[in-house]
């Protein structure tokens, strides 16, 4: 069943927490585990180059400009193939690119960010699908002093839309209590290359986005 979440001023989230059977999700879970190519990088983080605190993937045929480094096109696995078209056809967009982190245990983490790349458009609909262990999920208004959590499950899928990027952070912080893996897929629609910029008439808010975060 899916819960809608108003979070004011044309920001939205949706939260389904059974998007997977606990059977799918589990069988999702081992074979991304075991057959993607997971990498530990290196990003930009306040000016200096430090080691994420998560392993990572991505795939998508146009390269994507992340935490100030290029990611170059990369083949889909079957599995993120399938999935990402079922969000495509649920929600009648071409969800081209893929970010998939894995949380080893609760050590690993993202601070807090937007995903607010000029590549992704004015109000990119950022589509997250957990697997394995749940995890808390936080949001944070970049103007006032406002919080919503959420604890995703996995086989879940919770989706960010309208201008909640435009206003607000999201995070997945450490939890040291917790031992066991999580995987985060979070599809995009990647509608350009870097450098790319929508035309100025699509902007809603007709003013300057705010600077994202980096993720840390």
């Amino acid at each position: 069943m899916q819960k809608k979440v108003d979070l004011g001023q044309g920001s939205w989230v949706t939260y389904e927490v059974d998007w997977l059977s606990p059977e799918t999700a589990i069988k999702s879970f081992e074979i991304l585990h075991n057959e993607l190519n997971w990498v530990e990088r290196s990003i930009i983080a306040k000016g200096k180059v430090v080691q994420q605190p998560r392993l990572m993937t991505w795939a998508g045929a146009i390269p994507y400009l992340y935490s100030g480094q290029v990611l170059e096109p990369q083949a889909m696995h079957p599995l993120l193939n399938e999935l990402g078209q079922r969000l495509s056809q649920e929600y009648g967009l071409d969800f081209n690119h893929v970010v998939a982190n894995l949380y080893r245990n609760g050590k690993d983490r993202v601070g807090f960010h937007a995903d607010d790349e000029p590549e992704l458009g004015y109000e990119p609909l950022i589509a997250s699908i957990s697997l394995g262990i749940s995890r808390r999920f936080v949001l944070k208004h970049k103007y006032k002093s406002r919080k919503k959590g959420f604890n995703l499950k996995s086989g879940s899928l919770l989706v960010m839309g309208g201008a909640c990027q435009h206003r607000w952070y999201h995070a997945l912080p450490a939890n040291p209590q917790i031992t066991e893996p999580r995987i985060n897929l979070t599809y995009r629609v990647l509608r350009g290359a870097p450098g790319w910029r929508a035309p100025r008439d699509e902007d809603p808010r007709q003013n300057r986005r705010s600077p994202s975060k980096e993720r840390g």
